[in-house]
């Protein structure tokens, strides 16, 4: 190392922390625990609860009241723990700066804490420590620099005098002294932090789709409350009465058991992802997942095992081809003898310039250290060559593309093809050839040359090489990864494999997988397209695109421009450089066994095997919970027809019918007999037609409507006027009189027992939309048998139990009362059977 400079001053640096700061991470605003616990008090579908809470306490029903005012905080308090841990990144990314710094201040060297650093400080570096803030060498002896986590460049790069050093890294071997550049919030940690902040995690489609179907709801019970309460005062009722009966009826269209059908579907999902290695951090991104429609992923360790292996060696007298499994020291070398006579001196110089070993534990033998590296000790092992001491080793770094080892006699050179080739002297006529025939092929290539030099090391020893032979290296694709993108294709999502490799390198990845089609495109990050219109254009192609040499900052360009052409996204990602992306994407997915903890601070989920067809298993698993929110809101819409038909009934009739049903009959079927089964169809396991075809994003469609409040809706609620009105018949009532209360609770009752009992058909009828009962197997939910039988149990409860029903206002009905109430269970059996028939000879 070169003389040590001054440093600074005890009274420049104190001048200097006061005008710069501290070295410490900027603290940006966050959203306080408290206002995120608000936030799921008082979203769209809570508010409209508090509002029915109100509305049930001014009618004169507290215990209503009460019961829904226990929901929406069970509620909240359920996402608000699910959620608390989403919002990190932050904190992380302060992390990474070190507690304490060796300077040299006032010409003496000593340790001090990190956030005193300014710039201009002399800080000395060794190996093990963290770098404490941007900086530039002054002196340097073999210094060597981790930055993966900030750049995703899994190789240790050298750092020369002169060379910039990233605030965050780590000192992986040399010693060095730097000057300091920036520090706190100019550092280029805290522009990523600032990068990541200015990153909006977009509204899932579920919530989006929810507060639409709120929306609605309120619309619906607000109109139709003035409407029947207008008609109440106009039929006589007093002011008073008619308000109270307006307030009942809006209380009774609120959907009081589908906030925690939801929140319960969603935790299941998630704990069946958890089942499949795919950990969920953020609730909703259940239900996200089944909606994606394109995934952005990583190459290696996702697609690929981040297992490297020498499989080609190219000494231009002749290719060998090296057959082994794993890293262990034995392998099958096909080629001429004279090529592998040449193999030792290739493998022997490949070596000495990298520190990556394989290690032997137990039977296994394993990588220690970069994975590549250890791959070229395992050919050397192969080739019969052993470690030489004495080697003193120039790291690889990005501007030179290569390493280096020098013995104080001969020069050994590994790098990228297209830096040793230039600094060689009477190169191989087909070099290039092989070169771009490796690539193609999908080999990771490396070249290998050497010299003898003279003297000192300089760096014009790696200059005038002779080129001694071309390492083509494999990295196999993850098993299972084929299968999981076929699967993608049939379900219609797209993909892009976003990598950092080579262009031709990723594409041959690419296409030995499945990814890229014979219509694919290859783009090269430094090439792409400056307007994001044109970006998306590129990267929305069906026949799956590589973008090679991709920066951060791509990446997060990427999710944005696809999320302006509609897409859903699932962004993959490991390093602190990929959080903003991971935190634009409508779903980050981060890597769980190699990624940075800022990374999966930021993401909303986590694979814990960095398993691509964990990816897709998981999507499937959303979308059968997609499936599932859309089958127990069918069920629930139904229910709904049901009971405010008897109210229309009796406002169209002008008076004449009596409601069947009453307010508190309508909230005992919300909250008491009908949750279970709508719980037991958000447990309905994924079905092989749902993970076929274009996602589906709308949760309530025409579709939906028509089943809900037409067929089924409309079956429960002919058969509830019916039993009420053949019970009153018998009884001896007559059009526009008042029945007398007993029969007035006997025919009440049979309408309420109708209701309940076409809700039991109806929770079967809704496991399928395109197959009728008979051919759904019970065994596949056993937990929607259970639901049923305590439906019915409720029913009995609710109607035999004689403080109940005078309660709820509906008693026994008589024998023929319940012949019609039981008919209500084949006639929505039939009708759903017959309405799915008509749709399958419909389609096309």
């Amino acid at each position: 190392m070169s003389a040590p400079v001054v440093g600074l001053t005890s009274e420049q640096v104190e001048t200097r922390l006061r005008e710069g700061g501290p070295n410490l991470m900027p603290v940006r605003g966050r959203v306080s625990r408290w206002r995120r616990l608000l936030r799921q008090l008082t979203h769209l579908l809570a508010l409209l609860l508090w509002a029915a809470a109100f509305l049930a306490f001014v009618s004169g029903t507290p215990e209503l009241g009460t019961a829904i005012i226990v929901i929406v905080l069970l509620n909240a308090a359920f996402a608000f723990a699910q959620e608390d841990r989403a919002d990190r990144s932050a904190q992380r990314l302060q992390s990474l700066m070190p507690a304490q710094a060796l300077v040299r201040r006032d010409g003496r060297i000593i340790e001090v804490s990190a956030a005193s650093l300014v710039p201009g400080d002399c800080v000395m570096l060794s190996p093990g420590g963290r770098v404490a803030a941007d900086m530039v060498v002054d002196a340097s002896d073999d210094l060597m620099v981790d930055e993966s986590l900030l750049t995703g460049e899994s190789v240790a790069v050298r750092r020369s005098p002169g060379g910039r050093l990233v605030g965050g890294s780590f000192v992986v071997q040399g010693e060095a002294q730097a000057t300091v550049l920036a520090t706190g919030a100019g550092t280029r940690l805290a522009a990523i932090a600032a990068l990541s902040d200015t990153a909006t995690r977009p509204p899932s489609p579920l919530s989006r789709e929810l507060d639409r179907v709120v929306r609605v709801v309120a619309i619906v019970a607000g109109v139709v409350a003035v409407v029947l309460g207008a008609t109440a005062m106009l039929l006589g009722l007093p002011v008073a009465g008619a308000l109270i009966f307006a307030i009942g009826v809006a209380v009774a269209l609120v959907p009081e058991g589908l906030l925690p059908t939801v929140t319960l579907s969603l935790a299941r999902g998630a704990e069946l992802m958890a089942g499949q290695r795919a950990l969920v951090r953020r609730l909703d991104a259940v239900e996200t997942l089944g909606a994606t429609t394109f995934i952005c992923t990583d190459k290696t360790g996702t697609l690929t095992q981040n297992q490297m292996n020498v499989v080609d060696v190219v000494t231009f007298v002749g290719d060998i081809v090296v057959a082994g499994a794993g890293y262990g020291p034995v392998a099958d070398l096909g080629g001429s003898a004279v090529a592998l006579g040449r193999l030792p001196i290739i493998a022997r110089t490949a070596l000495r310039c990298v520190s990556g070993r394989v290690v032997e534990e137990g039977s296994v033998w394993r990588a220690q250290g970069d994975p590549m590296e250890a791959a070229l000790h395992c050919l050397a092992l192969r080739a019969g060559c052993e470690d030489e001491p004495g080697q003193r080793r120039f790291a690889y770094s990005a501007d030179r593309m290569l390493s280096s080892a020098f013995d104080g006699r001969d020069v050994s050179v590994l790098g990228a093809p297209e830096s040793v080739l230039r600094r060689c002297i009477d190169i191989p006529a087909d070099a290039k050839s092989s070169v771009a025939r490796l690539a193609d092929a999908g080999r990771r290539v490396l070249a290998v040359a050497s010299r003898t030099w003279a003297g000192d090391p300089t760096a014009e020893m790696e200059t005038g090489l002779t080129l001694l032979g071309l390492i083509g290296m494999s990295d196999p694709p993850r098993p299972g990864v084929r299968d999981a993108l076929d699967r993608c294709h049939a379900a219609g999502i797209r993909i892009a494999m976003i990598t950092g490799d080579h262009p031709l390198t990723g594409a041959a990845i690419a296409r030995e997988v499945g990814l890229l089609g014979p219509d694919g495109i290859v783009l090269d990050g430094p090439l792409l397209p400056a307007t994001d219109v044109l970006l998306a254009e590129l990267i929305d192609h069906a026949g799956g695109v590589v973008v090679a040499r991709a920066t951060p900052d791509d990446k997060l360009r990427i999710a944005r421009a696809l999320r302006s052409r509609g897409h859903v996204i699932a962004m993959t990602g490991d390093g602190v450089n990929d959080a903003p992306a991971l935190r634009e994407a409508d779903v980050g997915v981060a890597m769980g066994a190699s990624g940075s903890d800022v990374a999966r601070e930021a993401a909303d989920v986590v694979l814990l095997d960095d398993h691509f067809a964990t990816i897709v298993a998981a999507i499937e698993l959303g979308r059968a919970t997609f499936a599932n929110v859309r089958r127990f809101l069918t069920f629930h819409l139904t229910d709904n027809v049901a009971e405010l038909t008897p109210f229309v009934v009796w406002a169209v009739s002008g008076g004449a019918i009596p409601p069947a049903i009453g307010v508190l009959q309508v909230i005992a079927l919300d909250i008491g007999s009908d949750i279970l089964p709508a719980l037991a169809l958000g447990a309905e396991p994924p079905r092989s037609h749902t993970s076929r075809g274009s996602a589906q994003i709308s949760i309530v469609d025409r579709a939906l409507l028509v089943r809900a409040f037409v067929v089924l809706g409309g079956t429960e609620a002919l058969f509830a006027m019916g039993a009420y009105l053949v019970v009153l018949l018998e009884g001896g009532w007559q059009w526009g009189q008042s029945p007398a209360a007993q029969l007035q609770s006997g025919a009440s009752g049979a309408a309420f027992a109708a209701i309940v009992l076409g809700q039991i058909a109806n929770a079967f009828a809704c496991r399928s939309t395109t197959r009728p009962v008979w051919r759904m197997p019970v065994r596949d939910n056993l937990s929607i048998v259970w639901a049923v039988t305590a439906q019915f149990v409720l029913l009995l409860l609710f109607l035999g139990v004689p403080p109940l029903a005078q309660l709820l206002g509906g008693g026994w009905p008589p024998l023929h009362g319940w012949a019609v109430a039981v008919l209500a269970i084949p006639a929505v059996i039939l009708t759903d059977a017959a309405h799915k028939t008509l749709l399958r000879r419909r389609r096309p």
